[in-house]
């Protein structure tokens, strides 16, 4: 049997796809999965001693969450053109500032959704522009409330763990 790939479902964000490959038994493998465009996400340095944070109202698990600023990158958008753009589109903010703090994979069991992890800094405030189903609130707050936030449990978003843990390791260095 050849390898086969079909389309289950098509939105206009995300694609369901089921891929089977043959096995070097002769038997077959089937994976179903979300394709994605891929997605920034801002870690907003308002000073060397705050972050802007959000509060997110997420429907698919009917709570506010704490997060970093993020959104799903326009097809062939650059990530740094998306980060821009999602930072003043939910927060408001402009950074003069970007530098890029990694990349990776947000659930690569079930999606191809890749993340583009920015630092923004040299912020100045403005009115944000948020999507009419977006429910969001800036939270500025110290980093170190910002850690013991994290600590508490209180931020659950895999995303925003990662920003805020992959930036604290690098202040911890340069100290």
């Amino acid at each position: 049997m050849a390898h086969t790939r079909s389309t289950l479902l098509e939105t206009r964000r995300f694609t369901v796809t089921e891929e089977v490959v043959p096995r070097p038994d002769g038997s077959t493998a089937s994976c179903v999965f979300v394709e994605h465009p891929g997605a920034v996400a801002v870690l907003a340095m308002v000073d060397d001693q705050r972050v802007c944070l959000i509060h997110s109202r997420r429907l698919t698990v009917e709570q506010t969450l704490v997060e970093v600023p993020a959104g799903t990158r326009e097809p062939n958008e650059p990530p740094l053109e998306s980060a821009r753009r999602e930072l003043q589109e939910e927060t408001g903010y402009r950074a003069e500032h970007w530098e890029k703090l990694g990349e990776f994979y947000t659930s690569p069991g079930i999606l191809t959704e890749r993340m583009h992890l920015y630092l923004a800094t040299g912020l100045t405030a403005g009115p944000p522009q948020r999507e009419p189903n977006e429910q969001i609130e800036n939270l500025v707050v110290t980093w170190d409330e910002a850690m013991a936030m994290l600590d508490r449990g209180e931020i659950v978003d895999g995303k925003t763990l990662v920003a805020l843990l992959a930036y604290d390791r690098r202040r911890r260095g340069a100290s």
